[in-house]
């Protein structure tokens, strides 16, 4: 993705953008100084949820305003496959880059590797650490510093159709082998698919990639491992999906098609994250909304695991209103918050004390997602973590396509990747 300053260069003007501004963020009251004990100004929130959610999160962003009557706060929604180029090239530019940023947990390591983000160590922006979710907490460091507050986390489940598994006598699978033997029997009794596969966004192959025992690298021993037998067994299995027609598949557009598929109820299952929990309610198929059923994602030959996942909040280091910025951050990622976001999205909040309030611990939602998360894979938090999902698309699309074996895409994986990290085997 573009950036607009590369290298070294970006990282050391955004540094010394961060020192300025904190220099001068607790001066007048136009830069939301607080020397007289009140904070003021604006602070811009570019928040990434998708259209479902969006409603819900801008009042609850502009209810900090009630707070901090003084502060506006300007919600911008910016669409989460558009935002993290976006935010490089306005944080590099140094032109149009917000205060704050819902940033996906994969971000926040390498936006910090560059300069882009204050650290928040020390800052009010971090309020009652001891009560986040210590898996929570993993992806908002980089290098000992903390430059996120967790605010959501998840995983991914088996999105089912209660009704059509049931007419067509088959039981929720716990494999993927199990599904693929279902899918004949679902289309013979109900006409729909099986599985919608999603062929276009990588995240969606981890869950055959821990199916199988892999993982993309080893972090800590500084190891490629996505081209060994299990990465080439996961990409066996999304092909075999495909070709024997238990799922259908897009190349471009999956997150719509998906979701559009399983509302009509066209297919019958499809693996997918608490986000599209009221997306998916919206379609007729469930018009009865107990008719949604979630499951584990299916396991593979020796291993069932789903990725961890989430979203945490973020502070421009070029802000110029940094303590709003802190305030900000303290509001949304809080009890309260979270507590709110779950009762209205079914969310998975990231403080344990919310898990303990009765609406929240009564979700049914919560109730399967919460141990999933609680057993859900840690991705590297490394600052070439979200990189590493591009090679694993075009490879995907290749296997889906026939372009490639899935040994050659596994081959052509691992070397992509040890290209991009230079120390690792």
């Amino acid at each position: 993705m573009r950036r607009g300053i590369r290298g070294s260069t970006a990282t050391a003007l955004v540094a010394g953008l961060a020192l300025a501004a904190t220099a001068c963020g607790g001066g007048d009251s136009g830069s939301g100084g607080d020397s007289g004990g009140e904070l003021s100004g604006t602070v811009t929130f570019w928040d990434t949820s998708n259209d479902a959610e969006k409603a819900t999160y801008r009042k609850l962003a502009e209810g900090f305003q009630q707070e901090h009557p003084k502060v506006h706060v300007k919600y911008v929604n910016v669409p989460f496959g558009d935002a993290n180029a976006k935010f490089k090239n306005a944080a590099g530019g140094n032109s149009g880059a917000p205060d704050v940023m819902r940033t996906e947990v994969a971000w926040v390591a390498d936006f910090a590797n560059l300069g882009y983000l204050a650290p928040l160590d020390g800052t009010p922006a971090l309020d009652k650490t001891d009560d986040y979710l210590p898996q929570a907490v993993g992806s908002t460091k980089f290098k000992g510093k903390t430059y996120a507050a967790p605010q959501v986390i998840d995983t991914l489940g088996l999105f089912y159709n209660k009704k059509l598994l049931k007419d067509a006598g088959v039981e929720v699978p716990k494999t993927f082998d199990e599904l693929a033997k279902a899918a004949k029997k679902i289309k013979a009794k109900t006409g729909a698919t099986a599985l919608y596969l999603r062929g276009d966004d990588p995240y969606w192959f981890l869950p055959y990639l821990y199916g199988e025992g892999g993982d993309m690298v080893n972090a800590r021993d500084k190891v490629v491992e996505i081209d060994d037998g299990a990465g080439v067994k996961a990409f066996k299995t999304i092909k075999g999906l495909v070709d024997s027609k238990a799922a259908v598949t897009d190349a471009t557009d999956g997150q719509e098609n998906q979701l559009k598929a399983l509302k009509d109820g066209t297919v019958a299952m499809a693996v997918d994250g608490p986000w599209d929990i009221e997306g998916a309610r919206a379609g007729k198929a469930f018009k009865d909304k107990k008719n949604l059923g979630v499951a584990p994602v299916p396991g593979g030959s020796t291993a069932q695991g789903s990725p961890q996942g989430g979203w945490n909040l973020s502070v421009y280091a070029g802000s110029k209103n940094l303590q709003a910025s802190y305030a900000f951050v303290k509001y949304m990622s809080s009890a309260k918050v979270q507590q709110q976001t779950n009762e209205k999205l079914s969310l998975l909040p990231t403080r344990k004390s919310v898990y303990e309030v009765p609406a929240v611990k009564s979700n049914e939602m919560v109730q399967f997602f919460k141990p999933a998360v609680d057993g859900a894979v840690q991705r590297p938090w490394i600052a070439e973590g979200n990189s590493l999902f591009e090679p694993v698309k075009v490879q995907m699309n290749k296997v889906l396509t026939g372009a490639a074996s899935p040994e050659q895409a596994a081959k052509a994986t691992g070397d992509a990747y040890r290209k991009l990290l230079k120390d690792y085997k």
